[in-house]
């Protein structure tokens, strides 16, 4: 079985997902679910950029941290459906 090493990129990304993942437990219990599902949602809908795609890469990372940043405020209870 040959293991392929993660790029730093990568790491990156899978660093985010799990961030947003912990973070969500910082949130009510009853409005959790949602909060896995978008998260979820928004890194399912990105699945399709090519590997070799940097710019876009860090782009998306770059608004993935601030959207990270923007819901976890405690002020942010739940999130709407889309």
């Amino acid at each position: 079985m040959v293991v392929r090493r993660l790029s730093g990129l990568q790491k990156d990304v899978l660093r985010l997902y799990r961030d947003c993942l912990r973070a969500v437990h910082k949130k009510p219990e009853e409005s959790r679910p949602r909060f896995y599902a978008f998260a979820r949602r928004e890194f399912e809908r990105n699945l399709d950029i090519k590997r070799t795609d940097v710019k876009a890469i860090e782009y998306l990372l770059r608004i993935g941290r601030r959207r990270m940043e923007q819901y976890m405020s405690p002020n942010v209870r739940d999130i709407g459906t889309v």
